[in-house]
């Protein structure tokens, strides 16, 4: 690439005659003139080209050498290229001055003599070459560099991924030595010594938090016998099967070690309570009560499991293992695969626990579940608008059991939703039969939810009983807790869009006890809020409570929906609910949960009143 040189002169002769000075040493000087005859013109080349040196006339109409010369060196690009300024006329040295504050190199004036000017650009020519001949070098330069960085990140990667692969090896030789040293090498579990350093630390954190903790002790029933009669290669895989459906039955934060021969622990912290210890250890009798497949053998064995719980049943490592260890001997002196707490007292609330589960079982069959029905009152006319069903229990050894009192331990035992179909059911008959009753046609009867209720199916499988029954959907109507929807909004959201469009009303029950944000209100279809019981026991007695109910009836109006207080009980606190804007309320003033017939009884006797 050559140099550049730049003329400048406004006169066309001027310029002609510096042009032919330059051009005779063009091939010896080996560089590019370029001409301009205005300070516009030269603007333009300056912003397009490098120039080795500028020629700059000073007198020029318009913008004239000096405004030329400021421009050109106030840009970046231009900011360091050489200017002679080129003049016909003499000036005086403040002048001159003038043209080197501007940021002339030189002042030449006309006539010019051809050498001089020859030798002063052909000064600044060799000086671009030199620079463009360096940058040149610098590029080169740069480029080896790059090649040398790629090499050296290349060199530089190899060595690291031979670094990182003796890492892993020697963490892998580390991590199979502690396993070595802290896990069964049989069934991979906790070995004793590790149970025993997490049970001291299990300890701790539950002293220092308040908490509890419980010790499965387990033994396997005639594994000595099945061990002696056909060897230890069959009693090794039966141990190995043994441990694997144990892992598989308890939760993942629980430890599970083996402590020699036939015997397992689970430590297991941060329990809600010490029934849940003993639903684990039923579950672990349960995963253990398959035979096991060992070859050509087809192998029946049983887990007995003796519970210890922190603090009731000691303090320290020694006395919660003893502790669970005895009570396990006497799970295994009552039967196979029975379990037993070390603390009496817990056994029987077990035993308890276990006998109601089973009595719920048979509960169905036997045809011991009613409903009964509370009225749901408008509070403007007092007309009774619509009842709730709740699931009531006709224990034969209890008595009447209340649906909060077993329905946790229907849950529990998986036997919620074959009493949800149940319930459903009874109160789709019902509406049937008071069809045909003047007082009680047409009045719209909610039912209770669970989580364990709400499937794929559920929307489809209301509608179909709906129709089997002859009813519109608009006399159901389901009621699920806020707390419950909070739990799975997406699942819960999505069935009571479908149920909606059905023609099914929507209501959330306990509204103000499950944290629900107006944006969740706005995006599900619900029709109805109910206000928990809980704002409505002190209402008119404390300002919080009074302002809470206020607040609820102010976003159910700008959500357009009806709001419902329940467990009202007393006249002023219907006087306080009328005020606020209530649309019904429900509770022992107007009625208690009443039978079907008793409550037909009775709103007939109050409508020919």
């Amino acid at each position: 690439m050559k140099p550049k040189v730049l003329l400048v002169n406004d006169h066309p002769a001027s310029l002609m005659a510096l042009e032919s000075v330059l051009v005779r040493k063009h091939d010896e000087a080996d560089y590019e003139v370029i001409t301009a005859q205005s300070g516009q013109e030269a603007l333009r080349h300056v912003l397009q080209q490098q120039f080795a040196v500028i020629l700059l006339d000073v007198s020029m109409p318009g913008m004239d050498g000096f405004e030329t010369a400021q421009i050109i060196h106030s840009h970046p690009r231009s900011a360091s290229v050489p200017i002679i300024f080129v003049t016909a006329h003499y000036a005086d040295e403040m002048h001159r001055l003038k043209g080197y504050q501007k940021g002339a190199v030189d002042y030449l004036f006309t006539p010019i003599i051809p050498q001089i000017l020859q030798n002063k650009v052909a000064v600044f020519v060799d000086l671009a070459r030199k620079n463009l001949l360096l940058q040149r070098q610098a590029e080169e330069l740069a480029e080896l560099n790059r090649d040398l960085q790629v090499q050296r990140m290349k060199d530089l990667k190899d060595a690291n991924a031979a670094l990182e692969a003796e890492i892993v090896e020697r963490r892998q030789a580390e991590e199979r030595a502690h396993g070595l040293a802290t896990r069964d090498p049989l069934t991979g579990l906790y070995n004793r010594r590790s149970l025993m350093e997490r049970l001291e630390q299990a300890i701790t954190r539950a002293n220092r938090a308040g908490g509890s903790l419980a010790v499965l002790f387990l033994d396997m029933d005639r594994f000595k016998t099945i061990n002696d009669t056909l060897g230890h290669d069959v009693g090794d895989a039966l141990l190995m099967q043994v441990a694997s459906r144990l892992s598989g039955a308890v939760r993942e934060s629980d430890v599970v070690a083996r402590l020699g021969g036939d015997e397992f622990v689970v430590l297991m912290e941060g329990l809600p309570d010490y029934p849940d210890a003993a639903a684990v250890a039923r579950k672990i009798v349960q995963a253990n009560s398959a035979p096991c497949e060992i070859g050509a053998h087809v192998l029946k064995t049983s887990v007995s499991i003796g519970i210890s719980v922190y603090p009731q049943d000691g303090d320290s490592v020694q006395t919660l293992m003893k502790n669970a260890d005895l009570a396990m001997y006497h799970a295994k002196q009552q039967a196979r695969g029975s379990v037993q707490f070390f603390h009496e007292e817990l056994n029987v609330r077990v035993q308890e626990r276990a006998l109601l589960e089973q009595e719920l079982q048979q509960a169905l069959e036997r045809g011991e579940f009613e409903l009964h029905y509370q009225p749901k009152v408008d509070i403007m006319s007092s007309r009774v608008v619509g009842m709730e069903a709740l699931l009531r229990w006709r224990h034969p050894r209890l008595g009447m059991m209340a649906g909060a009192s077993f329905l946790q331990q229907a849950a529990d035992s998986g036997l919620l939703a074959p009493i949800g179909r149940w319930v459903i059911d009874a109160v789709c008959t019902q509406m049937q039969q008071w069809q045909r009753n003047k007082t009680m046609a047409n009045l719209p009867i909610a039912v209770n939810i669970a989580l364990p209720q709400v499937d794929a199916d559920l929307p489809a499988r209301l509608l179909d009983m709906l129709r089997q029954h002859g009813l519109p959907p608009r006399l159901l109507h389901l009621e699920l807790t806020e707390s419950m929807l909070m739990r799975d909004l997406d699942r819960a959201g999505a069935m009571l869009r479908e149920m909606s469009e059905g023609g099914i009303t929507i209501a959330i029950d306990d509204f103000g006890s499950g944290y629900s944000s107006l944006s969740v209100l706005k995006s599900l279809p619900i029709d109805i809020l109910k206000i928990d019981q809980s704002f409505i026991r002190d209402l008119g007695k404390t300002a919080g409570d009074t302002a809470i109910v206020a607040a609820v009836v102010s976003m159910a109006r700008a959500l357009a929906l009806r709001v419902v207080a329940e467990g009202v009980e007393t006249r002023e606190q219907l006087a306080l609910l009328k005020s606020l804007g209530c649309d019904e309320y429900q509770g022992y003033y107007y009625s208690k949960p009443l039978p079907a017939d008793f409550l037909e009884r009775q709103m007939s006797q109050t409508s020919r009143a």
